[in-house]
């Protein structure tokens, strides 16, 4: 059988395509949560009541940083498998779901629209499913990297459906600060 590249080539290969496509998930993950204003101190966010397992608020923007990397990477090797069988599909998923990942919080923290964002996210982990799928059939190690991710969606699509279930007034309220609590 005669070699195409060694894997030396190949190496070198993901490794420039991961300078593109790891700064690239990143960047648009940043700019998402920043014209969201999805911070803890959003006053809409802040005067919601949140579920037990919520976790500290530090650790939203470790976890989506280290999972924008390992999108970034998993892209990075499909983006490497040139002539690879299913490919393109792949590529085409992983927009899909990114679009999906990205459109959460401008809905979620921006239009407050708790019931929307929770059929996107929905929507996310089976855009994710499929791309997991097809990604394991071009590189293993492609679909491997975004396990993480599906297991962090899923979970925060537990804390979606709790903060509806525990904010049903403040589903598509308007302005940053209509939620008033009162306690007798």
């Amino acid at each position: 059988m005669q070699q195409l590249a060694s894997n030396a080539q190949l190496r070198a290969t993901i490794a420039r395509w991961a300078l593109f496509t790891v700064p690239l998930c990143l960047g648009l993950g940043l700019l998402s949560a920043r014209l969201s204003g999805s911070v803890p101190d959003n006053p809409w966010f802040a005067a919601l009541d949140k579920p037990a397992l919520y976790p500290p608020p530090i650790v939203f923007p470790i976890v989506w940083s280290v999972l924008y990397v390992l999108m970034g990477l998993a892209l990075a090797l499909i983006a490497a498998a040139r002539g690879a069988r299913g490919r393109l599909p792949v590529v085409l998923a992983f927009a899909v779901q990114l679009a999906l990942n990205l459109a959460w919080s401008p809905v979620f923290f921006v239009e407050h629209r708790i019931t929307l964002a929770l059929g996107i996210i929905v929507a996310l982990i089976v855009a994710l499913l499929i791309t997991i799928v097809l990604a394991w059939r071009v590189r293993r190690m492609a679909g491997a990297l975004l396990f993480p991710y599906m297991l962090w969606v899923c979970f925060a699509s537990m804390i979606n459906l709790q903060i509806l279930q525990l904010n049903p007034y403040a589903d598509g309220a308007e302005g940053p600060g209509v939620v008033t609590r009162v306690q007798l």
